[in-house]
């Protein structure tokens, strides 16, 4: 797809929201099966199938995927994806990249060993390669773009009002 292509997609989109701002709204959903048996869950994707489960640092067996690692490579898919969409949008050719994403977890906070120790990621930082003909200036402008239009990345540096229920 090349910058026209682009604009063309998402022009009939662009004029929708701005003249039916709710038509914006909308309302993404994942749902997990449990399965405490074997203390996994399986997530129904786009992509298939994914069971998770615990990682080896807290006692899982490694062969179910990790949240913590399902949350970084949901970000950089995401930043993978924004990234190759602003350089079409700037006419700019990445001849090839990859997004790397990793995170600083230490595991006493949620195994409960230590309460000084927060549950969570303490850091996580994004990692760009690409090969291009980019200059500095046109790549400090896909990284702060990124950045900037990157949901994931946004949810994480603006965290959205969050809420847990159990329902009957």
């Amino acid at each position: 797809m090349d910058a026209e292509q682009l604009r063309a997609a998402q022009a009939p989109l662009k004029q929708r929201y701005k003249e039916q701002p709710e038509s914006a709204l909308w309302v993404l959903k994942a749902e997990g099966s449990l399965h405490q048996a074997n203390l996994t869950c399986q997530i129904e994707s786009g992509a298939g199938r994914v069971v998770a489960g615990l990682h080896p640092a807290t006692g899982g067996d490694g062969l179910a995927a990790c949240s913590g690692d399902m949350l970084l490579e949901s970000l950089s898919a995401c930043a993978s994806v924004t990234l190759t969409a602003v350089a079409t949008a700037l006419g700019i050719t990445l001849r090839k990249g990859h997004v790397y994403a990793e995170g600083e977890l230490d595991f006493r906070g949620t195994l409960g060993v230590s309460k000084d120790v927060p549950v969570g990621f303490s850091a996580i930082r994004l990692r760009f390669d690409i090969d291009s003909d980019a200059s500095e200036e046109q790549r400090a402008t896909l990284i702060k773009l990124t950045e900037r239009y990157c949901v994931i990345y946004q949810t994480l540096v603006n965290p959205p009002k969050l809420s847990a229920v159990i329902t009957p």
